[in-house]
């Protein structure tokens, strides 16, 4: 398997942010690290194992970066507002710089998958959603989409918080352009139904009626009461999905 390790100084954050790329070709996905996770989690959690045949085969080419969390939702010591433009830094760097990259090194101008387990599927949720005509789509493992959660319930007015928080900002999209982009993607949001997953249960189902109100397709997939939120289901999780999407590899 074709595997690259790039690095550069991002300005919009200010610092250097790494990344490891999988595979050369096929549909691009970006995948985010779980909380406060690094580039090579998904990897080191056997998430790459479990989808290479699909890589090998070409059928898609996964792009793994850096959290920004650490300065932003899980800075607990900032203030909730401060927390929320520090992502937008990071959503500047992944939409200014890592996608223009996938772009360019890829050779395609293909929209962009989006994918991650736990606080990597809020992540590909959220950026899914705030930018469409960047991304195609999510799969989305066990992710928590109300961003309050990670601001300790913060319920203020702020828009920079507003405007990340899916929950808050989609059930107003009225937008034809931006609706015709979302319900022409491929959005699965899953979860499963044994221990730790109880919040994601909540925002998972809080999604799909949002999505079924405004008439926009997506595969919420509710597994059963034996799945936990762990490693080891999302490796099914994962390269199942993708055969779904993509056929067998």
């Amino acid at each position: 398997m074709n595997r690259e390790y790039h690095k550069w100084h991002s300005p919009h954050l200010g610092q250097e942010m790494e990344l490891l790329v999988y595979g050369r070709s096929g549909q691009p996905f970006i995948v985010f690290p779980t909380s406060s996770g690094r580039f090579f989690d998904f990897e080191n959690n056997g998430m790459v194992q479990a989808a290479e045949r699909f890589i090998e085969s070409g059928l898609v080419r996964l792009v793994a970066v850096d959290s920004n969390d650490a300065q932003s939702w899980d800075a607990k010591s900032r203030p909730p507002e401060e927390r929320a433009r520090r992502h937008n830094d990071y959503d500047r760097y992944i939409v200014e710089e890592v996608a223009p990259f996938i772009s360019q090194t890829g050779g395609s101008q293909r929209r962009i998958m989006c994918t991650g387990c736990s606080m990597g599927a809020s992540h590909s949720v959220l950026f899914f959603f705030k930018h469409p005509q960047v991304f195609k789509g999510t799969i989305a493992l066990s992710g928590v989409y109300d961003f309050r959660f990670f601001l300790d319930h913060y319920d203020g007015n702020d828009l920079t918080v507003y405007y990340n928080n899916p929950l808050d900002f989609l059930p107003q999209v009225t937008d034809p352009a931006v609706l015709a982009s979302y319900r022409n993607s491929d959005i699965i949001i899953c979860v499963g139904q044994g221990a730790w997953e109880e919040p994601m249960i909540a925002d998972t189902l809080r999604m799909r009626d949002i999505l079924q109100a405004k008439g926009i397709p997506c595969w919420i997939d509710l597994w059963g009461h034996d799945v936990n939120h762990d490693w080891p289901w999302w490796r099914r999780q994962f390269p199942y999905f993708l055969s779904k999407l993509y056929g067998a590899a």
